[in-house]
């Protein structure tokens, strides 16, 4: 009996996997049962191209081994140091645990590091030959560890980052400050003197737009905490959820899944709404820094889900400042840029200013906001579930929010009258309860 369903068996997955729609197959066996044998044909190929996807994808986005090999040959051989070099070169007390990369040249992790869940993030810019020798990266030590040189002095150090923060948020009253804040960060073992390998380290962190605005905006309290860095690696506090919606669908099963499926289910896996409004608050509040900051304005070059996150208060926190750019980016980006259309004065994926057709040239200031970005993504992510007695007006109010246009310098005064207006609504509506 046993040998005739192990011969029964066989014989069936030798028609489900080499012959499951010859006409042979349809004449002998009963039509129902031909279409399930092709239903489990199809979950067989499918089954196995998502996982042929998963790793492949998983194998080129996820080098944080390449990354932890490269810093660790820089700090052995002294010429990187860093608060958190010894736990993860010597000690292995930093530990990377699992991918959140969406791009080879920038790793993204969340790990361990005393005791504690963070967020480990490191660039790579020359991929290793193919025998992982650490001298194949010598080029990327040469140009991102190239300044400052050896004989430089404190003076011409400070010098140095001063014209650089200058040149990268804008002549501002208070860049001695944030120089001062540097110095201090890059003394790792607080001894009142930066060495070389300490310099170099914070120098070539600081070409990173997003630890650059992680030192600006380290007193805000929607930008996550800088925990501890060694070479141009860097750790900060972990952000419980990475995006605004739970479910993330990986590139390569986005053609299989209609949008609007997955629209519907985020709605339903999305926090009760008056977490989402006190997540909400949150946002425009860093709107609100960032538009007239201690060092500068900034401006939402890519205002996408994806970019916002929360804890587990619910407390609104920005999870990729990559996409966030500081002014004089921007202007020095569109500056004597020729044009033919408004799309090419487009900084990023959506910071556009308006095209000069007489002279061919981009104008220097981006005419859609940040509020208005941003409003933009909370439509459907807020009235989904609102209340019905503030709808209405939440409705009309998002709908001023994202027509707002025109220059910055213009429409300070209306810009903070709208935003405060929608704080307003969703705090009057939450304050006072267990949500607030």
């Amino acid at each position: 009996m046993m040998m005739m369903m192990r011969r029964s068996l066989r014989r069936l997955v030798h028609l489900v996997l080499f012959c499951p729609l010859s006409k042979r197959l349809q004449s002998r066996i009963p039509a129902i049962k031909v279409k399930y044998l092709f239903l489990a044909w199809l979950g067989i190929f499918v089954g196995s191209w998502v996982v042929y996807m998963h790793y492949s994808s998983y194998s080129e986005l996820c080098r944080g081994h390449v990354c932890q090999m490269i810093i660790c040959d820089h700090y052995r051989r002294g010429i990187i140091s860093g608060s958190s070099c010894r736990d993860l070169c010597e000690e292995n007390k930093l530990v990377f645990q699992h991918c959140l990369s969406s791009t080879p040249t920038y790793q993204v992790y969340s790990g361990t590091w005393k005791n504690k869940e963070v967020m480990i993030k490191c660039g790579i810019e020359e991929p290793l030959r193919g025998d992982g020798s650490p001298d194949s990266v010598s080029r990327r030590e040469l140009t991102l560890f190239d300044k400052p040189t050896r004989g430089t002095s404190m003076d011409e150090f400070r010098e140095m980052l001063l014209i650089f923060l200058r040149s990268n948020l804008g002549e501002q009253p208070s860049l001695g400050n944030l120089v001062g804040r540097i110095i201090s960060l890059a003394d790792v073992n607080q001894d009142g003197k930066v060495s070389l390998a300490e310099a170099k380290s914070v120098w070539a962190l600081l070409q990173f737009n997003e630890f650059l605005l992680m030192v600006a905006l380290h007193e805000k309290e929607h930008t996550p905490k800088l925990l501890g860095f060694c070479g141009d690696l860097y750790v900060t506090e972990r952000v419980t959820h990475t995006s605004l919606y739970r479910l993330e669908v990986p590139r390569y099963l986005q053609p299989l899944v209609p949008s609007a499926l997955h629209s519907s289910a985020n709605r339903w896996l999305a926090p009760a709404w008056p977490r989402r409004a006190k997540i909400t608050i949150g946002l425009l509040e860093f709107v609100e820094e960032i538009f007239h900051g201690s060092y500068g304005s900034y401006y939402i070059c890519d205002a996408s889900l994806r970019h916002v996150g929360y804890n587990s208060k619910y407390d609104c926190k920005m999870t990729d400042l990559r996409s966030v750019a500081t002014e004089m980016a921007v202007r020095g980006f569109l500056k004597n840029r020729h044009c033919e259309h408004n799309s090419d004065c487009t900084y990023g994926k959506d910071c556009t200013a308006t095209c000069d057709k007489l002279v061919k040239q981009c104008n220097g200031e981006v005419v859609q906001p940040n509020l208005a970005k941003v409003c933009h993504l909370l439509q459907g992510y807020l009235l989904f579930g609102a209340p019905p007695e503030i709808k209405e007006d939440l409705q009309k109010q998002l709908r001023t929010c994202v027509t707002l246009s025109g220059l910055a310098s213009q429409m300070e005064v209306h810009h903070s009258l709208v935003l405060n207006n929608l704080k307003t609504l969703l705090w009057k509506k939450i304050s006072n309860t267990k949500y607030s």
